[in-house]
């Protein structure tokens, strides 16, 4: 089982399933995010599930508890491997989302999007930020009170996580730019290797793949490069 999963940031169901057929046996799990469920539904879940991928639905759940409950509830009966759920919606609100997940979903804990700067948490937390790892850390122990299974973090902090909150607490990690790869709108990028060394369990690796000339070849040069990542720790 690969460790990177590929996120498909595509406008239709036909375009992901598409790049799922180019990528083919090369790639076993696939992010959902907000505009290809928006646009396609759990349609495009069911697709995945079917021709034996594992999914991670990146929805970043955060209502009031009852309302999370039933969606992860729905999220569990549509055979959804990871799912996420925004910390900052509070303690209720996770415990909800963990009393109600069935199957083997798991449940990932938002901290710190990683497209957000020191200078833009300052701004919504309304205090000054001395380190994102210290807001990350205590929203990770937040997330791991209340019954997630992990968290979804940057490699800057994942050392961090792996180190406080054990072997079991998984970490997916975005961000992630094989070596020369462009930063693009990322301000904690890493790339594989450094990923991998700090306790990333999975890695989510976009655009350098899906915006690729040969998608394939370029899933191909990034697996190689975690398969040196692994021969060299």
């Amino acid at each position: 089982m690969s460790r990177v999963i590929v996120p498909l940031d595509v406008s239709s169901k036909q375009a992901a399933m598409s790049l799922v057929d180019r990528l083919g046996d090369q790639a076993d799990f696939y992010k959902v995010g907000f505009e290809l469920y928006t646009r396609s539904g759990p349609d495009v879940v069911r697709d995945l599930v079917e021709r034996g991928k594992q999914v991670f639905l990146d929805i970043k759940l955060h209502d009031i508890p009852n309302t999370v409950g039933r969606a992860v509830a729905v999220a569990s009966e549509l055979g959804v491997d990871l799912l996420t759920v925004h910390v900052s919606g509070g303690p209720s609100m996770m415990e909800a989302a963990a009393k109600a997940r069935g199957g083997d979903l798991k449940l990932l804990g938002v901290t710190v999007l990683t497209s957000l700067s020191p200078d833009e948490m300052s701004t919504v937390w309304a205090r000054e930020i001395r380190s994102v790892r210290e807001e990350v850390g205590r929203l990770a122990v937040l997330a791991c009170d209340t019954g997630m299974n992990g968290v979804v973090a940057s490699a800057l902090e994942a050392s961090w996580i792996r180190r406080h909150l054990g072997e079991d607490f998984l970490i997916v990690t975005p961000g992630i730019r094989p070596a020369g790869s462009d930063a693009g709108d990322q301000n904690r990028i890493a790339t594989p290797a450094d990923a991998l060394a700090a306790g990333a369990d999975y890695l989510v690796i976009g655009r350098p793949i899906t915006q690729a000339t040969d998608p394939a070849a370029a899933l191909a040069a990034v697996l190689r490069e975690i398969d040196q990542a692994r021969l060299a720790s």
